[in-house]
């Protein structure tokens, strides 16, 4: 029997947030409901949901001063946040996924959408954290990833990388045609108290794709959230 899995909406308009629940109840999925950031914290650290659909205009604390706060909190900083909002402007995608959102979603939203979006993020964490080997090389266009010779070809010909170009790469190629913020990047590469700053990420972009030459117009910029590495 497959696992049901946890969710926690925290939305203070009563119809939406029934609505959500009701969409994931029918996807066998186990849902816990809080009608604000306060409570929604207190659940989040007594219930350890798998994921949380926050709003971010919440009465009191903020869905951003929730995100922050359970970010920084060691026992649920590893749980996956959805933002769901009507906040759209980019400023605000750009400052949810810079604290650690996970996805950012605008409303008006389809269920669906917000169910495949729950489902493969559930899936891109399953394939994290599973206990498996990691991968000799990774491949995609025409660029090959030799990880325990650190080196890099494109095609036949080697690509001289720095120590940071290099993880930002593998990072990215491991992970193709999802989006990661610049924290996130900074995150995966140096982990969380790197000193490398957000402008960095951006000259290591832009390093990469000079020495990638044809290929490295596959890492795309996705204005207000990050990079990419373009999936095939």
């Amino acid at each position: 029997m497959n696992k049901k899995h946890k969710i926690l909406v925290i939305e203070d308009e009563d119809d939406i947030r029934e609505l959500i629940a009701f969409n994931l109840e029918l996807n066998n999925m186990n849902v816990l409901k809080a009608k604000d950031g306060e409570q929604g914290i207190k659940i989040s650290e007594k219930e350890h949901p798998d994921i949380i659909i926050l709003d971010l205009m919440l009465p009191g604390i903020d869905g951003f001063e929730v995100c922050r706060y359970l970010k920084k909190n060691k026992a649920t900083r590893d749980i996956i946040i959805i933002m769901l909002t009507a906040r759209a402007e980019d400023p605000d995608v750009v400052t949810g996924l810079e604290i650690g959102a996970d996805d950012y979603i605008t409303k008006p939203f389809s269920p669906r959408i917000l169910i495949a979006r729950i489902n493969a993020t559930l899936r891109r964490k399953n394939e994290i954290g599973r206990d498996q080997p990691a991968p000799m090389q990774v491949k995609v266009h025409d660029i090959t990833i030799d990880i325990p010779r650190h080196e890099v070809y494109v095609k036949d010909e080697f690509i001289n990388l720095s120590v940071t170009e290099f993880e930002i790469l593998k990072f990215l190629a491991s992970n193709p045609g999802w989006v990661f913020s610049r924290n996130q990047i900074i995150n995966s590469v140096k982990g969380a108290n790197s000193p490398i700053t957000l402008r960095s990420v951006d000259v290591q972009i832009l390093g990469l794709r000079k020495k990638l030459g044809s290929q490295g117009r596959f890492i795309e910029t996705i204005r207000g959230v990050g990079y990419r590495l373009q999936s095939e």
